[in-house]
């Protein structure tokens, strides 16, 4: 394939070797620096973009791309207030367009650990969930896509919570509050990505964590998905590339 660097971060760094060892070619490495060149690449000579930008313009880079009619395989998180409009476009535009909060193989399948997990806790309301994620400290977003997406999969599946607060931004609100998740928040040095689900009683605790090593896990998950996504038409989840 021929693909297009949307954002050339960590991640962007991070996913180029892996795609050339894969065989695939870099058409374009675009960043900030050269957003402009954007509107001007030839669009035959993309096959698919890979974004990994920043929440303040994931939405614009993701639009400028399905209106190209190129694939995009999207893992900024941060700006789903937009979701629906960017799902509808692609739609219209009969386009192809993957989001995961996260790329990792292992994340994912924490995610249906967490959500098992969750329906055999749901009889048991003595026990109160919450979270704690740990990011590198150039971590915009907070909490992280990935804390949002791990606390959604516990509402769907705890009918006893309604929603879930930031700690300790919302401390006063938790002290009184046993029908939300708390989330904890912490950015410390480089670490890419670590994620704590707990079940605490008055008595005990049970708990379940995804500990990344590296970002390698993140950048090889992307790389496969832009595999999977050619050739396919619609907006599509990791659900759908694990269940293939």
């Amino acid at each position: 394939m021929n693909i297009l660097l949307l954002g050339y971060g960590k991640m962007g760094k991070a996913i180029e070797p892996i795609a050339v060892e894969r065989g695939h070619q870099i058409t374009a490495r675009i960043d900030a620096h050269n957003r402009a060149d954007l509107t001007t690449i030839d669009a035959a000579s993309v096959d698919v973009v890979i974004e990994f930008s920043s929440p303040e313009s994931a939405v614009e880079n993701i639009k400028t791309c399905l209106e190209r009619g190129w694939p995009v395989v999207c893992g900024t998180t941060g700006w789903l207030s937009h979701r629906t409009e960017i799902e509808q476009l692609c739609q219209e535009k009969q386009g192809a367009f993957f989001y995961a909060s996260n790329y990792s193989i292992g994340v994912n399948l924490f995610f249906r650990l967490n959500k098992a997990l969750a329906k055999f806790m749901r009889n048991y309301p003595s026990y109160h969930a919450s979270m704690t994620e740990i990011h590198h400290t150039e971590k915009k977003d907070a909490p992280s896509g990935t804390a949002i997406t791990l606390a959604e999969g516990l509402l769907e599946n705890l009918p006893n919570l309604n929603g879930w607060v930031e700690k300790p931004a919302d401390k006063q609100a938790l002290i009184t509050s046993t029908d939300a998740i708390e989330i904890e928040s912490l950015r410390e040095g480089t670490v890419p990505g670590t994620h704590i689900i707990r079940f605490d009683s008055d008595v005990d605790r049970i708990e379940i964590a995804h500990v990344a090593h590296s970002r390698q896990g993140f950048a090889l998950g992307a790389v496969v998905a832009a595999e999977w996504l050619q050739g396919r038409v619609g907006v599509f989840s990791m659900d759908d590339l694990l269940d293939a």
